[in-house]
């Protein structure tokens, strides 16, 4: 077997088996339950200048523990102009956990997470400012479900988002 073959099947493993790791979600707000959210929020319409809610607002004091939902690694752990102060974690199935609007950020760039870790606090960052403190928590796919395209407003975007209310166990922390 030539080298170009084995880093090849080398990708074609790492690749398969980041699909085949579980993908169990827990609540990430300490204490939340779903009467911490609206049920109905995925895929709201109208929403503001994103047009379309893509995520689930989990409503909490400010200051209250966010968790990571799933293990995974931190791919950024900053700042950006709508979602404040934000986490993005590569979960199992390749899977993106976005995490907005955090009052402060407890972990870095390309660190290793599991579920039971702090990755911030609830807050009120970004676009959130002079609303109710939250948790802004979105699922994305970089692998397109095009089975889930349909004619809702920016309905061509389902095959990117899932629907985070779906994935969630009350577990509580």
């Amino acid at each position: 077997m030539s080298k170009r073959q084995k880093i090849t099947l080398f990708f074609i493993l790492i690749l398969v088996a980041g699909f085949l790791l579980p993908q169990h979600c827990i609540m990430p707000v300490k204490g939340a339950t779903s009467k911490d959210y609206n049920g109905q929020s995925f895929w709201y319409y109208p929403w503001g200048r994103s047009v379309t809610h893509k995520g689930v607002d989990i409503f909490a004091s400010g200051g209250t523990p966010v968790h990571s939902s799933t293990p995974g690694l931190v791919i950024y752990a900053g700042s950006v102009k709508v979602g404040g102060n934000v986490v993005l974690v590569l979960g199992p199935k390749w899977r993106l956990h976005y995490y907005a609007h955090l009052e402060k950020i407890n972990t870095s760039t390309f660190s290793w997470l599991t579920s039971r870790d702090m990755i911030g606090t609830v807050g009120t960052s970004g676009n959130a400012t002079g609303k109710p403190p939250h948790l802004h928590y979105s699922i994305v796919t970089p692998l397109p479900y095009v089975w889930r395209i349909d004619g809702d407003r920016q309905g061509w975007k389902k095959m990117f988002y899932l629907n985070p209310i779906e994935y969630l166990s009350e577990a509580v922390r």
